[in-house]
């Protein structure tokens, strides 16, 4: 602000020129973040339209997303299968892309499986592109509530709280709704009831939209952290094309929320990769790493498969997405390459043979290695069929990385008969795998 006028013009005019060519639209973002940090600074007067760029450039820094890794992908077929040859398969492919500082965001590629089972990715295009949130998102009060309960958020303070909210209810609504809660204590807020007041407000943030716009290729679309949940990172997403029973479908991820701290599985909804739906999993069994939904219903319930014990695989199943109360052993160590721990490598596969689903196991020196077994159709309960030995572990080109020693999925799909295995290497790049269905299952004790 103490920079003379004559001097802002040719200052933004030279940032602009060194970052014009490295983002689109780049005084547009400079704008942006002027907006966003003009409050804070409680500027007052006339500024100039140049000055607003130029401060707004001062608040901003570039982060490369993928400095330190790209690994641990899922895929799912495309939306649009148009203008294939016959026999091939256009795929999204979902990554976890790290940065400096071990931050961890989701970003994606497109790629076709042709008809002799050739896999092509295609290059990513140059700009990146973060999403506008979506604001006055509506809550439901009575899940609210519930999870409230679930977290222990309950006491006076709550009940004065959502006796100001309607049965649906935004976030500024529920902004006005706390600042009102709290001038009501006589006595004035107690730490107790801060540290429900900020639970209660964390609660509401992590479940929000996101919305790209229609010209951003896939490739540009990167889903950044942006919650108090996610402050160190999304982890891990697991892709699943879900089948609705009315025979629409839609895409879920479960991922891993990690504040630097707790890790918290979180789901994200999707039904064009454009508008993204963050939605906070609830209940007793919705906790720990590597959740994987099923791709449809299974006896009118949805089906999950979760590791709560941090050791063995569980199923879950609920009637309603939000809530995950119960869940029962499916399966434990026990080969030596899995002693340690084993759990899901993303959703399970239907086949007409069952539920083929990958697994990663865990055995000395911290060996990561991929195996698989097989869940009856009807029953998922039941184990009908399991690897005794890994489809996939470490080779001696793609043992050294970030992590070394790791081979590691979150999602596959069968093509043709041919089951497609992407996967991270060392927790540093990504490559793919594939073998014949029939082997695989053949291969099944």
């Amino acid at each position: 602000m103490a920079l003379p006028e004559e001097r802002v013009g040719p200052l933004l005019a030279e940032v602009s020129a060194e970052f014009s060519q490295r983002h689109k639209d780049i005084c547009k973002t400079f704008l942006q973040r002027f907006e966003q940090v003009r409050q804070p600074l409680l500027v007052a007067g006339d500024i100039s339209f140049e000055r607003k760029l130029l401060i707004g450039s001062y608040f901003l820094a570039e982060y490369s997303l993928e400095s330190a890794a790209l690994f641990n992908p899922s895929i799912v077929p495309h939306p649009d299968q148009s203008d294939l040859a016959p026999g091939a398969l256009r795929f999204i492919l979902s990554l976890r892309a790290t940065g400096e500082g071990h931050i961890s965001s989701i970003t994606f590629r497109i790629g076709v499986i042709h008809p002799n089972h050739r896999i092509e990715v295609f290059k990513p295009a140059g700009f990146l592109s973060e999403p506008q949130q979506v604001p006055n998102v509506a809550y439901a009060k009575a899940l609210f509530e519930r999870k409230l309960a679930e977290l222990g958020l309950t006491g006076e303070f709550t009940s004065q709280l959502m006796g100001k909210l309607a049965d649906s209810f935004t976030l500024g609504e529920l902004r006005d709704a706390l600042k009102a809660a709290k001038l009501q204590l006589a006595d004035g807020i107690l730490p107790k009831d801060q540290t429900i007041a900020q639970g209660i407000w964390m609660l509401a943030r992590s479940n929000y939209e996101v919305q790209f716009q229609a010209g951003q290729e896939l490739s540009e679309r990167i889903i950044f952290p942006s919650t108090p949940s996610q402050r160190n990172g999304i982890e891990d997403a697991r892709f699943v094309c879900f089948q609705n029973e009315d025979g629409t479908r839609r895409y879920f991820a479960t991922f891993t929320a990690f504040d630097g701290t707790t890790v918290l599985p979180e789901l994200l909804e999707t039904s064009d990769f454009l508008l993204f739906k963050f939605i906070s999993l609830n209940g007793p069994a919705a906790k720990n790493k590597g959740m994987a939904m099923f791709p449809r219903k299974i006896g009118g319930r949805y089906a999950m498969l979760g590791r709560q014990d941090n050791e063995t695989i569980s199923l879950m199943l609920s009637d309603n997405i939000h809530f995950w109360n119960d869940h029962s052993p499916l399966l434990k160590p026990a080969f030596p390459w899995e002693l340690v721990q084993i759990g899901n490598c993303g959703s399970p596969i239907e086949t007409e043979a069952g539920w083929l689903v990958l697994s990663h196991g865990v055995g000395p020196m911290r060996k990561y290695c991929i195996g698989a077994f097989l869940l009856d159709l009807d029953d998922p309960s039941k184990v009908i069929g399991r690897l005794s030995q890994p489809l996939l572990k470490p080779n001696q080109n793609e043992r050294e990385g970030y992590v070394p020693n790791v081979v590691y999925t979150c999602g596959a799909l069968v093509h043709k008969g041919e089951l497609i295995i992407p996967y991270g290497l060392a927790d540093h790049a990504t490559g793919f795998a594939t073998v014949p269905l029939a082997d695989v299952l053949a291969g099944m004790e």
